[in-house]
């Protein structure tokens, strides 16, 4: 998928290049390692650091042969080492480089990845700060419930990627591991010092028992971590596709100058981007499920996890940073239409308001079973054209436990916007010198 969201260093980092870069600096650092504590020769290690090096082409005209990736490599390197090449790959298996280099591979993404979740935040509480005291209606089932501000709405969907951002820092530090403890992970032909040594030079964290391979629950913690970011984009993206629906239509993507929404119909504005967000999340919602599959390796180890790494890692990281940059773009593009929210709050005909009447006559000394049934006959009995406001005045009951004054103080909104001004400040999402009064 390449287009003006893809980012070029976030697919910079899965190329076949890179791999085998990150590959060369886990080898690079056992050799340093290994001299340090006497295993190889200095010079070993001097020649590896300043000689070690490979062509990708040379290395998979290797492969064609030995149907092996990292051997095709190790004699890749060896070959421009020389004499001294013998030291490259010494006393290890193919999954310490191989696993050891994906902990840096995706610490390096997940830098990446990381810039644009903040983005994403920053958008966010940008939006939903402007739109604090924008009133629209709430819904619950799809129908109105109770009035709340297009500022709040956003805020929620900011405070869940704050929340998937910390999620995907947790499960990025449990994949910060580095494994050289050999085939089986018995330490069997290499001492632990190698591996002591080689994962504080690259930053990484030991293993605590490994197989042959790093246990692939880290993997699978991180994909869901992804799979979660996804999640949330994608409740962002379906609210968004119901608020541009025609009937609603209290929010519309940005429409470029020369673009088109339909071959067919020139009137068309869809929500493409919203779509498209929801079909990525479907896919990382699937990778995640094939790293949970990886988990359960046969003994030891088998390979059934490579292939499905090799495409599903790279793609989820390339995919979810796309996923989350064109949210970015969307939501600060998004235009409101605050006439039509109000025309759609007034759809209700002050019904979005019955919890309110309700608690009104609460107060005046009414049971809630008795509020609850006057507020549900009032509702019950409109007509097309009416509103729940007048029906309280003109009824007896109602009118003898409310004033006028009081019941229109009831549908003002006041409430609403001083309410959830106070739970976006409490939130930070706005401060109490920005808080602005409605009269």
């Amino acid at each position: 998928m390449i287009d003006r969201y893809t980012r070029p260093e976030m697919g910079a980092v899965w190329t076949l290049e890179n791999r085998f870069r990150k590959m060369l600096e886990v080898e690079t650092a056992v050799a340093e390692v290994q001299a340090e504590l006497g295993l190889i020769p200095k010079e070993a290690a001097k020649a590896i650091r300043s000689k070690g090096d490979f062509s990708v082409e040379h290395i998979l005209e290797i492969e064609k042969t030995t149907r092996h990736d990292v051997i095709a490599f190790v004699s890749s390197v060896a070959e421009n080492v020389g004499p001294m090449g013998r030291y490259v790959h010494f006393g290890l298996t193919s999954s310490d480089v191989l696993d050891t280099a994906m902990s840096l591979l995706v610490r390096d993404a997940a830098g990446i990845l990381s810039q644009s979740l903040e983005k994403l935040e920053t958008v966010l509480k940008k939006r939903a700060a402007g739109a604090a005291d924008v009133l629209c209606a709430g819904r619950t089932h799809g129908m109105h419930a109770e009035p709340t501000s297009f500022g709040m709405k956003l805020a929620g969907f900011w405070a869940e990627t704050v929340r998937n951002r910390e999620r995907f820092a947790r499960a990025l530090k449990q994949m910060e591991i580095g494994k050289l403890s050999g085939a089986v992970g018995t330490y069997s032909t290499q001492t632990y010092k190698v591996e002591e040594g080689v994962c504080k030079k690259l930053g990484l964290t030991r293993e605590t028992i490994a197989t042959q391979v790093i246990p692939r629950d880290r993997h699978a913690e991180l994909m869901w971590s992804l799979a979660m970011i996804g999640g949330g984009l994608e409740r962002l993206a379906v609210e968004l596709r119901h608020l541009q629906r025609t009937e609603v239509y209290e929010a519309i993507e940005g429409f470029a100058a020369g673009q088109k929404g339909s071959s067919a119909m020139p009137h068309k504005k869809n929500p493409i981007s919203a779509e498209n967000i929801t079909g990525c999340a479907r896919l990382l919602r699937s990778y995640a499920e094939a790293a949970m599959e990886n988990i359960a390796l046969w003994h030891e180890r088998d390979i059934s996890h490579s292939a499905v790494e090799r495409v599903a890692v790279p793609d989820a990281f390339i995919l979810c940073d796309y996923a989350v940059e064109r949210m970015a773009r969307l939501i600060e593009g998004l235009e409101l239409n605050e006439e039509r929210m109000l025309e759609n709050i007034n759809l209700s005909q002050g019904q979005l308001f019955s919890s309110h009447l309700l608690l009104a006559f609460v107060e005046k000394g009414l049971s809630r079973e008795e509020a609850y049934a006057l507020v549900q006959r009032l509702s019950h009995k409109m007509k097309k054209g009416s509103h729940l406001s007048a029906e309280a005045k003109a009824d007896k009951e109602a009118s003898k436990l409310l004033s006028a004054r009081e019941i229109d103080r009831v549908f003002a909104g006041d409430r609403h916007r001083e309410a959830i001004s106070g739970a976006l400040e409490r939130a930070g999402v706005t401060k109490p010198a920005s808080r602005k009064k409605k009269k």
